[in-house]
């Protein structure tokens, strides 16, 4: 069953190949809508995943800042998730 990523109405993404760490589902970055994506200078570091990047989603004019991360070199215990993005910041998960 795919999971869909949903925010201000939009689906910002949605796959049945999903992977699930620490709760959160990171979707193949093949699967998103990049349309609503836009890239933000945010970074945070995770100990045992490595160094987060961000993207802001904009859906019909509004903006969640940092709504969506991944990690473009994943320590090798994340390796799963290079190439996947994940959600937060009021973005629903769901199948």
């Amino acid at each position: 069953m795919a999971i869909k990523a949903i925010w201000n109405g939009t689906i910002l993404a949605e796959s049945d190949q999903t992977i699930v760490v620490e709760g959160n589902h990171y979707f193949p970055s093949e699967s998103i809508r990049r349309e609503y994506f836009v890239e933000s200078n945010a970074h945070t570091t995770c100990p045992w995943k490595g160094v987060a990047s961000y993207y802001d989603v904009v859906v019909d004019g509004k903006t969640n800042a940092g709504a969506a991360w991944y990690y473009p070199t994943p320590k090798d215990a994340a390796k799963q998730i290079k190439g996947h993005v994940a959600f937060w910041r009021g973005v629903k998960v769901t199948q």
